[in-house]
């Protein structure tokens, strides 16, 4: 029966953290599944931290003492008060070891008399247990990959049952079960962080501005946060890949990507991505449009000294300045639009700045205008002839190469 309490335990434990939707609730099931199956009152997670040299508590779960946070922001422990975690974990399993769990009590013993019990290093937790009110420990070690991850604590009150060897046995289990929910979280937030990133240049993809956007323009609406958008086409990219071949043409898109993050950080809280094809751009929630625009400034300016392409167009549009009321993400892309389309037919070095030309602005124009009819939302203004960009320069359409084939939903095919 004992058995298959215990089986079913893991199986709790398995579950629960398999339900779990993010970091958090998977560290609290298995610190709180671990904590049912020893018959434990309190359980904690943490991870050992080799580049910081600590242990570092990331949840507590269960009964916990004063001054016991359930995720603590900055409750951790030098290893070197723990030496079982660098010469066991590290040390002793590297050499062919294995992790095995074991216990302390509060009298300053350890629990099952085994030669693998670490006699001598339990001071620093036979304190922390007096401390707290309890009365035995079991630890065991978590192995995530091949390597020594953390460990799962458990805990019991005193007055109650020591944990003996069997248990320690048991959470050896546990902490394998744990790992293995460890590594499915983790292979979930590196499959949700490749969903919202460019593979090519490591930006953000589409997908993450459009949510970016779409809260970054909600908080507008509810807060009056100044939200700017700027729009990039990296010219001369086709000529690289003509010239060069879609090898160089790649290096030059990383190149341009390391320039825009690079620019994007002048700026606090800005998203740099890249939407497609040649164009990028970057979403900044509460800078003013003069930082953005010297920021934008920058990147014109570091895309001209590129070694391959010719620079790029630039368009912003912010929600601070005479462009009218900006309610949908929709309305804000398409004035940095119009005003990046107008950038590339003036073929102008620095940035264009939706509305600066007040009411009569011909980006506000462009951008205003319908669609064409079965058009899209963005890409429909491509190909669309612009008021012409300077005094009787003759240019009043698009240079050629800047209209660009769309799909179905209006959006640009790379």
């Amino acid at each position: 029966m004992a058995e298959e309490s215990r089986l079913r335990a893991v199986v709790t434990l398995a579950q629960g953290m398999a339900a779990a939707r993010t970091p958090r609730e998977s560290w609290r099931a298995a610190a709180l599944g671990a904590s049912h199956a020893l018959g434990g009152s309190f359980a904690a997670l943490s991870v050992w931290e080799r580049e910081m040299g600590r242990l570092r508590v990331l949840v507590n779960a269960g009964e916990r003492a004063p001054g016991e946070e359930e995720f603590p922001e900055s409750e951790s422990y030098p290893v070197h008060q723990f030496p079982e975690i660098t010469e066991f974990l590290h040390e002793l399993w590297a050499n062919g070891g294995e992790p095995d769990a074991w216990v302390e009590t509060a009298d300053g013993g350890p629990a099952g008399g085994t030669g693998r019990d670490r006699a001598g290093y339990c001071h620093q937790r036979v304190a922390a247990l007096r401390r707290r009110g309890r009365g035995c420990c079991v630890i065991a070690p978590i192995v995530l990959h091949g390597r020594a991850w953390g460990e799962l604590y458990v805990a019991r009150p005193l007055g109650a049952p020591v944990f003996d060897r069997s248990d320690a046995d048991f959470a050896t289990v546990l902490a394998a079960v744990v790992a293995a929910g460890l590594a499915q979280m983790k292979r979930l937030e590196e499959a949700e962080r490749l969903a919202f990133t460019d593979a090519l240049t490591g930006l953000a993809n589409r997908r993450a501005v459009d949510a970016r956007l779409d809260e970054a323009v909600e908080r507008h609406r509810t807060e009056g946060v100044v939200v700017s958008l700027v729009v990039c086409d990296l010219n001369g990219l086709k000529q690289v890949n003509d010239t060069h071949g879609h090898a160089v043409g790649d290096r030059l898109l990383e190149r341009f990507g390391s320039v825009l993050s690079l620019c994007g950080a002048m700026l606090p809280d800005t998203l740099a991505a890249r939407l497609g094809g040649d164009e990028f751009c970057l979403i900044a929630v509460g800078p003013s449009t003069e930082e953005v625009v010297a920021a934008a400034e920058e990147l014109c300016r570091r895309a001209r000294e590129l070694e391959l392409g010719e620079g790029v167009a630039c368009g912003i549009a912010t929600t601070e300045g005479p462009v009218g009321p900006v309610t949908s993400a929709r309305r804000l892309f398409r004035l940095a639009d119009a005003a990046q389309y107008r950038a590339k037919a003036g073929r102008t070095t620095g940035p264009v700045v939706a509305g600066v030309e007040g009411p009569q602005d011909p980006v506000l124009r462009l951008a205003d205008a319908p669609p064409p009819e079965g058009g899209g939302e963005r890409r429909a203004l491509r190909g669309r002839e612009v008021p012409p960009p300077g005094r009787g320069d003759g240019r009043g359409t698009a240079p050629p190469g800047v209209a660009r084939p769309t799909d179905d939903s209006g959006e640009f095919n790379p």
